[in-house]
């Protein structure tokens, strides 16, 4: 379970300014959920993504992960928290353009140094679970923006993380390759992975799998 405790995160751009991205955020994500926060760019969506990772700590407030204040850790451990649990989806893939598709899907597991052959299982899973495993030698580059996206979601899913963040991501998308990354969203709900999605893609907010929509304006909840 997530929990967020009056989560507030500023930023002082100087002495005499300073910017409140979000205020006061209380909300709870049941293990398993898809939750998709809602609203415009600058409404504070980002931010609590970037709380839930650890990527930055609040100003004030908690975030909570199954027991465990992760807003608390130092970087080191934020680190090993990410790797271990937390799965990411970005707008723009993330990817590395030089380098395979399988290179690019076991980078995650980099810092694991993890045995050779059971690397090579948890790469073949992957996959041949997003469809990609003929194209394992291509170059990134030289691949569709759809064979991107699946690569971009194997890659997140290398290390059977349970929570899913995705920020944004379909707005570099067009409408085909939108719907089929919505088809495998509601295939990754269906393993009980708890699922966070940050969007203003209208695509979204009448998904019969999506568990809640919750919108943001201003950094604040809307009622």
């Amino acid at each position: 379970m997530i929990e967020l405790k009056n989560l507030t995160k500023t930023f002082e751009l100087n002495k005499n300014n300073i910017t409140t991205a979000i205020s006061d955020i209380n909300l709870t994500i049941n293990e398993g959920e898809l939750v998709v926060l809602k609203g415009a760019s600058g409404s504070g969506k980002s931010t609590i993504l970037s709380l839930l990772a650890s990527l930055s700590k609040p100003t004030h407030g908690e975030v909570i992960v199954n027991e465990q204040r992760v807003s608390k850790l130092p970087d080191n451990f934020a680190a090993i928290y990410r790797r271990e649990n937390i799965g990411f989806i970005f707008q723009k893939y993330n990817l590395i353009p030089t380098l395979s598709v399988q290179e690019n899907i076991l980078l995650p597991l980099i810092p694991q140094n993890p045995d050779e052959d059971e690397a090579k299982v948890l790469l073949d899973k992957v996959m041949k679970k997003f469809k990609i495993d003929h194209k394992k030698e291509n170059i990134v580059k030289n691949l569709s923006g759809g064979e991107q996206q699946r690569v971009a979601i194997a890659r997140s899913q290398i290390n059977d993380p349970d929570i899913i963040i995705a920020d944004e991501p379909t707005a570099n998308l067009d409408k085909t390759l939108s719907l089929h990354f919505i088809d495998i969203l509601k295939e990754l709900k269906a393993t009980k992975k708890t699922i966070i999605v940050a969007t203003h893609d209208p695509l979204f907010f009448e998904l019969d799998f999506v568990d809640r929509v919750i919108e943001l304006s201003n950094g604040e909840i809307v009622a």
